[in-house]
Protein backbone atom coordinates (compact mmCIF):
# COMPACT_ATOMS: atom_id res chain seq x y z
CA UNK A 1 0.00 0.00 0.00
CA UNK A 2 1.39 3.44 -0.86
CA UNK A 3 2.76 5.38 2.08
CA UNK A 4 0.28 8.24 1.64
CA UNK A 5 -2.63 5.86 2.40
CA UNK A 6 -1.15 4.68 5.69
CA UNK A 7 -2.99 5.94 8.79
CA UNK A 8 0.13 7.32 10.49
CA UNK A 9 0.50 10.19 12.91
CA UNK A 10 3.59 11.87 14.35
CA UNK A 11 3.52 14.18 17.32
CA UNK A 12 5.94 15.87 19.67
CA UNK A 13 5.01 16.18 23.32
CA UNK A 14 6.72 17.00 26.59
CA UNK A 15 6.87 14.01 28.92
CA UNK A 16 8.57 14.36 32.29
CA UNK A 17 9.81 17.73 31.06
CA UNK A 18 11.67 16.41 27.99
CA UNK A 19 10.70 16.53 24.33
CA UNK A 20 9.37 13.19 23.15
CA UNK A 21 8.39 12.03 19.67
CA UNK A 22 5.51 9.59 19.33
CA UNK A 23 4.86 7.64 16.13
CA UNK A 24 1.38 6.14 15.78
CA UNK A 25 0.02 3.71 13.18
CA UNK A 26 -3.73 3.41 13.00
CA UNK A 27 -6.58 5.92 13.10
CA UNK A 28 -6.60 6.03 16.91
CA UNK A 29 -4.53 9.07 17.86
CA UNK A 30 -6.03 9.59 21.34
CA UNK A 31 -6.95 6.38 23.12
CA UNK A 32 -8.71 8.25 25.93
CA UNK A 33 -11.10 9.81 23.43
CA UNK A 34 -11.73 6.66 21.39
CA UNK A 35 -15.15 5.24 22.25
CA UNK A 36 -17.60 2.76 20.83
CA UNK A 37 -17.62 -0.78 19.54
CA UNK A 38 -14.70 -0.15 17.18
CA UNK A 39 -12.38 1.20 19.86
CA UNK A 40 -9.28 -0.99 20.29
CA UNK A 41 -8.75 -3.02 23.44
CA UNK A 42 -5.08 -3.69 22.79
CA UNK A 43 -2.09 -1.45 22.07
CA UNK A 44 1.27 -2.51 20.63
CA UNK A 45 3.93 -0.18 22.04
CA UNK A 46 7.53 -0.16 20.80
CA UNK A 47 10.30 0.83 23.23
CA UNK A 48 13.38 1.58 21.10
CA UNK A 49 17.04 0.85 21.53
CA UNK A 50 19.70 3.53 21.74
CA UNK A 51 19.55 5.94 19.99
CA UNK A 52 15.86 6.00 20.78
CA UNK A 53 14.69 7.67 17.58
CA UNK A 54 11.28 6.30 16.58
CA UNK A 55 11.83 7.02 12.88
CA UNK A 56 14.17 4.02 12.75
CA UNK A 57 11.17 1.80 13.50
CA UNK A 58 8.77 3.22 10.91
CA UNK A 59 8.98 0.34 8.41
CA UNK A 60 8.90 -2.23 11.21
CA UNK A 61 5.78 -0.66 12.71
CA UNK A 62 4.07 -0.34 9.34
CA UNK A 63 4.69 -4.03 8.61
CA UNK A 64 3.45 -4.98 12.06
CA UNK A 65 0.30 -2.87 11.65
CA UNK A 66 -0.57 -4.54 8.34
CA UNK A 67 0.34 -7.96 9.69
CA UNK A 68 -2.17 -7.42 12.48
CA UNK A 69 -4.80 -6.73 9.80
CA UNK A 70 -5.00 -3.08 10.87
CA UNK A 71 -7.00 -4.09 13.96
CA UNK A 72 -4.75 -2.58 16.63
CA UNK A 73 -2.83 0.66 17.12
CA UNK A 74 0.95 0.32 16.88
CA UNK A 75 2.82 3.10 18.64
CA UNK A 76 6.43 3.91 19.43
CA UNK A 77 7.70 6.42 21.98
CA UNK A 78 11.15 7.94 21.66
CA UNK A 79 13.63 8.19 24.48
CA UNK A 80 13.59 11.54 26.23
CA UNK A 81 15.79 14.00 24.38
CA UNK A 82 16.79 11.68 21.52
CA UNK A 83 14.65 13.33 18.85
CA UNK A 84 15.29 16.74 17.34
CA UNK A 85 12.39 18.98 18.43
CA UNK A 86 10.54 20.93 15.75
CA UNK A 87 10.85 24.67 15.47
CA UNK A 88 9.18 26.33 18.42
CA UNK A 89 9.96 23.54 20.90
CA UNK A 90 12.96 23.29 23.20
CA UNK A 91 14.63 20.08 24.32
CA UNK A 92 13.19 20.55 27.82
CA UNK A 93 10.30 22.50 29.28
CA UNK A 94 8.95 22.93 32.78
CA UNK A 95 9.75 20.56 35.62
CA UNK A 96 11.87 17.52 34.85
CA UNK A 97 12.27 14.30 36.77
CA UNK A 98 15.73 13.64 38.19
CA UNK A 99 18.33 12.68 35.58
CA UNK A 100 15.71 12.49 32.83
CA UNK A 101 18.29 11.63 30.15
CA UNK A 102 19.87 8.85 32.21
CA UNK A 103 18.79 5.21 32.13
CA UNK A 104 16.59 5.37 35.24
CA UNK A 105 15.09 8.61 33.98
CA UNK A 106 14.19 6.92 30.70
CA UNK A 107 12.41 4.14 32.58
CA UNK A 108 10.37 6.69 34.54
CA UNK A 109 9.72 8.52 31.28
CA UNK A 110 8.14 5.41 29.70
CA UNK A 111 6.03 4.67 32.77
CA UNK A 112 4.80 8.26 32.78
CA UNK A 113 3.99 8.14 29.07
CA UNK A 114 1.90 4.99 29.49
CA UNK A 115 0.09 6.39 32.52
CA UNK A 116 -0.79 9.60 30.66
CA UNK A 117 -1.64 8.18 27.25
CA UNK A 118 -2.96 4.65 27.71
CA UNK A 119 -6.31 3.97 29.41
CA UNK A 120 -6.00 1.91 32.57
CA UNK A 121 -8.15 -0.90 31.19
CA UNK A 122 -6.26 -1.24 27.89
CA UNK A 123 -4.11 -4.30 27.35
CA UNK A 124 -0.53 -3.82 26.17
CA UNK A 125 1.91 -5.75 24.06
CA UNK A 126 5.33 -4.23 24.69
CA UNK A 127 8.01 -4.68 22.03
CA UNK A 128 11.52 -3.81 23.12
CA UNK A 129 14.70 -3.60 21.11
CA UNK A 130 18.17 -3.75 22.68
CA UNK A 131 18.18 -1.53 25.80
CA UNK A 132 14.44 -1.14 25.31
CA UNK A 133 14.17 -4.73 26.58
CA UNK A 134 15.88 -3.78 29.83
CA UNK A 135 13.51 -0.82 30.17
CA UNK A 136 10.48 -3.10 29.66
CA UNK A 137 11.63 -5.51 32.37
CA UNK A 138 12.11 -2.57 34.73
CA UNK A 139 8.64 -1.25 33.84
CA UNK A 140 7.08 -4.64 34.59
CA UNK A 141 9.00 -4.80 37.85
CA UNK A 142 8.02 -1.28 38.92
CA UNK A 143 4.25 -1.44 38.61
CA UNK A 144 1.28 -3.77 38.35
CA UNK A 145 -0.95 -0.96 37.08
CA UNK A 146 -0.29 -1.53 33.39
CA UNK A 147 -1.97 -4.54 31.81
CA UNK A 148 0.91 -6.15 29.94
CA UNK A 149 -0.26 -9.33 28.22
CA UNK A 150 2.96 -9.91 26.24
CA UNK A 151 6.46 -8.49 26.06
CA UNK A 152 8.59 -9.26 23.02
CA UNK A 153 12.29 -8.64 23.65
CA UNK A 154 14.34 -8.33 20.46
CA UNK A 155 18.14 -8.64 20.64
CA UNK A 156 17.92 -7.94 24.40
CA UNK A 157 20.73 -6.13 26.17
CA UNK A 158 19.66 -7.07 29.69
CA UNK A 159 22.94 -8.18 31.26
CA UNK A 160 26.73 -7.72 31.31
CA UNK A 161 26.75 -5.09 28.56
CA UNK A 162 30.27 -3.87 29.28
CA UNK A 163 31.59 -7.43 28.97
CA UNK A 164 30.26 -8.04 25.47
CA UNK A 165 32.58 -7.69 22.46
CA UNK A 166 30.94 -4.40 21.51
CA UNK A 167 30.73 -3.27 25.12
CA UNK A 168 34.46 -3.68 25.62
CA UNK A 169 35.02 -1.25 22.76
CA UNK A 170 32.28 1.23 23.62
CA UNK A 171 32.61 1.40 27.43
CA UNK A 172 35.80 3.51 27.52
CA UNK A 173 34.51 5.69 24.70
CA UNK A 174 31.06 6.29 26.19
CA UNK A 175 32.24 6.68 29.77
CA UNK A 176 35.39 8.77 29.25
CA UNK A 177 35.89 9.88 25.64
CA UNK A 178 32.45 10.74 24.27
CA UNK A 179 33.13 14.48 24.58
CA UNK A 180 35.63 14.38 21.72
CA UNK A 181 32.70 13.79 19.34
CA UNK A 182 30.96 17.02 20.22
CA UNK A 183 33.09 19.50 18.27
CA UNK A 184 33.17 17.55 14.97
CA UNK A 185 29.45 16.93 15.31
CA UNK A 186 28.84 20.61 15.98
CA UNK A 187 30.65 21.48 12.76
CA UNK A 188 28.79 18.82 10.77
CA UNK A 189 25.49 20.22 12.01
CA UNK A 190 26.03 23.27 9.77
CA UNK A 191 26.03 21.15 6.60
CA UNK A 192 23.00 21.46 4.32
CA UNK A 193 20.50 18.61 4.59
CA UNK A 194 21.60 17.08 1.28
CA UNK A 195 25.19 16.74 2.49
CA UNK A 196 24.07 15.37 5.85
CA UNK A 197 22.11 12.71 3.97
CA UNK A 198 25.23 11.92 1.92
CA UNK A 199 27.27 11.50 5.13
CA UNK A 200 24.65 9.08 6.49
CA UNK A 201 24.64 7.06 3.27
CA UNK A 202 28.43 6.87 3.36
CA UNK A 203 28.34 5.68 6.99
CA UNK A 204 25.95 2.89 5.96
CA UNK A 205 27.63 2.00 2.67
CA UNK A 206 28.26 -1.60 3.77
CA UNK A 207 24.55 -2.35 4.17
CA UNK A 208 23.14 -3.62 0.87
CA UNK A 209 19.45 -2.79 1.34
CA UNK A 210 19.39 -0.04 3.93
CA UNK A 211 15.90 1.14 4.86
CA UNK A 212 15.17 4.67 3.65
CA UNK A 213 13.35 5.40 6.92
CA UNK A 214 16.59 4.72 8.79
CA UNK A 215 18.49 7.15 6.59
CA UNK A 216 15.96 9.88 7.37
CA UNK A 217 15.86 9.06 11.08
CA UNK A 218 19.66 9.20 11.36
CA UNK A 219 19.60 12.90 10.47
CA UNK A 220 18.43 13.64 14.03
CA UNK A 221 21.90 12.59 15.19
CA UNK A 222 23.38 15.72 13.62
CA UNK A 223 21.63 17.62 16.41
CA UNK A 224 24.34 17.68 19.06
CA UNK A 225 21.92 17.55 22.00
CA UNK A 226 20.34 14.36 20.65
CA UNK A 227 23.65 12.56 20.23
CA UNK A 228 24.94 13.84 23.59
CA UNK A 229 21.82 12.53 25.33
CA UNK A 230 22.09 9.17 23.56
CA UNK A 231 25.76 8.77 24.48
CA UNK A 232 25.12 9.84 28.08
CA UNK A 233 22.41 7.20 28.37
CA UNK A 234 24.79 4.70 26.77
CA UNK A 235 27.48 5.45 29.35
CA UNK A 236 25.02 4.56 32.10
CA UNK A 237 24.01 1.38 30.32
CA UNK A 238 27.61 0.16 30.42
CA UNK A 239 27.74 0.69 34.19
CA UNK A 240 24.22 -0.26 35.28
CA UNK A 241 23.26 -3.21 33.05
CA UNK A 242 25.20 -6.00 34.69
CA UNK A 243 23.27 -8.79 36.41
CA UNK A 244 20.29 -10.33 34.64
CA UNK A 245 17.10 -9.79 36.66
CA UNK A 246 16.10 -13.41 37.03
CA UNK A 247 13.43 -12.66 39.63
CA UNK A 248 11.48 -10.37 37.30
CA UNK A 249 11.92 -12.75 34.38
CA UNK A 250 10.63 -15.66 36.43
CA UNK A 251 7.65 -13.68 37.70
CA UNK A 252 6.57 -12.77 34.16
CA UNK A 253 8.04 -15.68 32.20
CA UNK A 254 4.74 -16.68 30.60
CA UNK A 255 4.43 -13.16 29.14
CA UNK A 256 7.96 -12.91 27.75
CA UNK A 257 9.43 -13.82 24.36
CA UNK A 258 13.19 -13.39 23.88
CA UNK A 259 14.86 -13.25 20.47
CA UNK A 260 18.67 -13.33 20.40
CA UNK A 261 20.97 -12.78 17.45
CA UNK A 262 23.39 -15.46 16.30
CA UNK A 263 26.05 -12.87 15.38
CA UNK A 264 25.25 -10.14 17.90
CA UNK A 265 28.22 -8.43 19.54
CA UNK A 266 25.92 -6.70 22.07
CA UNK A 267 24.35 -9.92 23.39
CA UNK A 268 26.46 -12.89 22.29
CA UNK A 269 25.20 -16.44 21.82
CA UNK A 270 26.65 -17.38 25.22
CA UNK A 271 24.06 -15.09 26.83
CA UNK A 272 21.32 -16.90 24.92
CA UNK A 273 22.66 -20.26 26.09
CA UNK A 274 22.89 -19.03 29.69
CA UNK A 275 19.32 -17.75 29.84
CA UNK A 276 18.01 -20.89 28.12
CA UNK A 277 19.72 -22.97 30.77
CA UNK A 278 18.25 -20.80 33.54
CA UNK A 279 14.73 -20.81 32.05
CA UNK A 280 14.37 -23.98 29.92
CA UNK A 281 10.58 -23.57 29.81
CA UNK A 282 10.78 -19.99 28.52
CA UNK A 283 10.04 -18.70 25.02
CA UNK A 284 13.68 -17.95 24.20
CA UNK A 285 14.81 -18.12 20.59
CA UNK A 286 18.02 -17.76 18.62
CA UNK A 287 17.83 -16.08 15.23
CA UNK A 288 18.57 -18.43 12.33
CA UNK A 289 18.29 -15.80 9.62
CA UNK A 290 21.51 -13.82 10.14
CA UNK A 291 19.67 -10.67 11.21
CA UNK A 292 21.90 -7.98 12.70
CA UNK A 293 21.42 -6.38 16.14
CA UNK A 294 20.34 -3.12 14.47
CA UNK A 295 17.63 -4.94 12.52
CA UNK A 296 15.83 -1.70 11.68
CA UNK A 297 18.54 -0.85 9.17
CA UNK A 298 17.66 -3.62 6.73
CA UNK A 299 15.41 -6.33 8.22
CA UNK A 300 12.36 -4.55 9.63
CA UNK A 301 9.82 -6.45 7.54
CA UNK A 302 11.44 -9.77 8.30
CA UNK A 303 11.40 -9.21 12.07
CA UNK A 304 7.80 -7.99 11.92
CA UNK A 305 6.79 -11.19 10.10
CA UNK A 306 8.48 -13.30 12.79
CA UNK A 307 6.48 -11.49 15.48
CA UNK A 308 3.23 -11.95 13.54
CA UNK A 309 3.95 -15.67 13.32
CA UNK A 310 4.53 -15.88 17.08
CA UNK A 311 1.30 -14.04 17.81
CA UNK A 312 -0.68 -16.21 15.41
CA UNK A 313 0.58 -19.31 17.20
CA UNK A 314 -0.55 -18.02 20.57
CA UNK A 315 -4.06 -17.73 21.94
CA UNK A 316 -6.15 -14.67 21.11
CA UNK A 317 -5.66 -11.57 23.20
Amino acid sequence: MPDDHIPVHEEYVYCCGAVTKVLKFGPWTDLHETKGANSPKLLFLVIPGNPGIVGFYRTFMQSLYYGLHEKYPVWAVSHAGHCAPPRGMDMTYGDQIEDIFGLNGQIEHKLSFVKRNVPADMKLVLIGHSIGCYIILEMMKATKDIKVVQSILLFPTIERMSQTPQGKIMTPFLCSLRYIVYMPLFLLSFLPESLKAAVVRFAMWGIKSVDESSLTAALDLFRIECTANAMYMGSQEMVMVQKRDNDTIMEHLNKLIFYYGATDNWCPVQYYEDIRKEFPEGNIWLCEKGIRHAFVLDSSKEVASIIIQWLNERSSF
